[in-house]
């Protein structure tokens, strides 16, 4: 996790646990505060507190500024954990169940003794929850399922705080004499999107000494000894393990190969390890496979359609537009020039900007007006960046599968994602029935954030995947890989279903923050899981090549 993050999850916390102690009004709201600016600024917030420049954004005083310098130096804030330890410590896990907001956490506290989640569910099977004033018996049902939610998602962690944790662990154990080479290996090696467990391989030149040395860094326990390697689990107080495959160079790939798995990939396989191989292409030249990257090697890529079985040539130098993505005009922390800067710096040469639509209130969505006001913006920043920004819109697919603007008006915009934001609870085929309506809309260009899943935090919706992806195919609709590592949707699985029926995709950061730029690197994570080439991204597509993309179905003055 990085520490801006970091910071921001304390501040929140912090600011939830002063209010559930009856606090000072003034100083819950200064945390909530300073955690909303910090989700805002450009820069490195490790360099601003060292600088003592932090204070110029607004909200950042003194006291927050001490808050943050306390964590950066201790990695924790007395402050913080001197409160924390004054509440029941059931009560922060009970404060992470979604629908629960301090206040009801608070009430069900005071009023039913409730301390911790177990106390929780106790009450809402007895039906005690729904006797209190502002609880129903639907309550308790949507709490119970959001409880054994957090106990099934508890010993997961997202790709992306992961990999930042284990690149800390690399760049500290590279720090070591004894330590030669050190990769990641397992599930992050295989760019999996949730994690369960934290696998690195080190090559040493002593064991013994390599031993001495890591002590220093972490407590660690040995789990598994084999003539080629050891396995040493850390503590690090993480919910998942963070272990290490420990060898030398001369079993380095047998054991980075065998630890990078899948299990199901390895039994197809049938390599042995303790060999020596100057690198992993040799290991398939022995046994005859064409090397085959990390990240296809799951069960799934074994039994995709042989012409599909290829190696991803998609990297992030082959991205030319960045196609979704939203500014200050709805909820974005940054306006459309400090974005298009962002995209500038990061390689994108294009850009269409996909604000939220009207329906989308809650996100500041643009009513008609708002967007012909917005091309004024969009030609002044063209202009002064020189790279060409076509005016695209989140358009929201109603509950009737429509989107939220006439025809007539729709004739305004260059590019349209639509999306699902709300009404999740229908059944599958309502649900299915009304993304098909909007695929086959004929200013729909691309699919938005096909099933609607936020990883370890809400499922997909109720839908035939299968029905979606052939819609897509016969209506010529491009389907989005959200980048978001929250989200991750397209599901990898199914990638290779729409790559056999011709579906292009679009790898789309949906970034809210220039920040959120970079999240376009897991989506092509994701879409060399499928084995998605760079001719079937439309991100790809030159600006020409995609501005006649823009004209396949519909004659659009670009």
């Amino acid at each position: 996790m990085s520490f801006r993050k970091e910071a921001i999850e304390k501040l929140n916390l912090y600011a939830g646990l002063l209010e559930f102690v009856g606090a000072n009004k003034f100083k819950i709201n200064a945390f909530k505060g300073a955690s909303n600016t910090l989700r805002g600024i450009e820069g490195d917030l490790e360099q601003m507190l060292q600088e003592g420049s932090i204070t110029q954004e607004k909200g950042i005083g003194k006291g927050i500024q001490s808050f943050l310098y306390e964590l950066l130096d201790n990695g924790v804030v007395k402050e913080f954990e001197d409160l924390i330890g004054s509440i029941p410590k059931g009560i922060i896990d009970i404060l992470q169940i979604r629908g629960l907001g301090v206040k009801k956490v608070k009430l069900i506290h005071e009023s039913l003794g409730v301390n911790d989640i177990k106390d929780l569910a106790e009450v809402c099977l007895n039906n005690q929850l729904s006797s209190i004033k502002g609880f129903t018996i639907k309550s308790e049902y949507d709490i119970l399922e959001e409880i054994e939610k957090q106990r099934k998602n508890k010993p997961f962690m997202l790709f992306h705080h992961a990999e930042h944790t284990g690149a800390q662990l690399i760049e500290r154990l590279l720090e070591l004499k004894s330590c030669t080479k050190v990769d990641f290996t397992g599930e992050i090696r295989r760019k999996m999107e949730i994690i369960s467990k934290i696998e690195i391989i080190c090559s040493v030149s002593d064991m013994e000494n390599f031993k001495s040395e890591l002590v220093k860094l972490y407590k660690y326990n040995e789990l598994e000894e084999c003539a080629s390697y050891k396995i040493m689990q850390l503590e690090l107080g993480l919910n998942i393990p963070a272990q290490i495959f420990v060898t030398d160079d001369k079993n380095y790939y047998s054991i980075l190969f065998n630890s990078t798995g899948s299990h199901k990939y390895l039994e197809k396989l049938e390599i042995a390890e303790g060999k020596y191989f100057e690198n992993e292409e040799k290991i398939f030249e022995i046994k005859g496979f064409p090397f085959m990257l990390p990240e296809v090697r799951e069960i799934e890529f074994l039994y995709a359609p042989e012409h599909l079985r290829t190696n991803s040539n998609l990297f992030k130098t082959d991205f030319n537009g960045m196609l979704h993505f939203h500014t200050t005009q709805s909820d974005g922390a940054n306006t459309l020039l400090e974005m298009a800067v962002g995209a500038l710096d990061f390689g994108y040469k294009y850009l269409a900007v996909c604000d939220h639509s009207k329906s989308a209130f809650y996100a500041n969505g643009l009513i008609e007006e708002r967007v012909i006001k917005q091309k004024g913006e969009i030609n002044s920043v063209s202009n002064k960046l020189g790279i060409r920004i076509f005016h695209g819109i989140e358009s929201d697919i109603l509950k009737d599968g429509s989107l939220d603007y006439s025809d007539e008006f729709m004739k305004n915009f260059d590019f349209v994602v639509a999306s699902i934001h709300s009404i999740f609870s229908l059944s599958e085929d309502e649900m299915t029935s009304r993304i098909i309506k909007a695929i086959e809309n004929p200013y729909t260009d691309v699919l938005g954030h096909p099933t609607g899943r936020l990883l370890l935090a809400r499922d997909s919706y109720k839908l035939n995947i299968k029905k979606v992806i052939e819609a897509c195919s016969a209506n010529d609709v491009t389907i989005e890989i959200n980048a978001s590592p929250h989200r991750l949707d397209l599901d990898w699985r199914n990638i290779y279903y729409a790559r056999e029926l011709g579906c292009k995709f679009a790898i789309n950061p949906d970034a809210h923050s220039v920040n959120g730029i970079m999240d376009t690197i897991y989506g092509i994570n994701i879409a060399r899981k499928g084995g998605i080439q760079k001719e079937e991204v439309i991100n790809c597509y030159s600006e020409n090549e995609f501005e006649m993309y823009l004209k396949r179905k519909i004659v659009r003055d670009i």
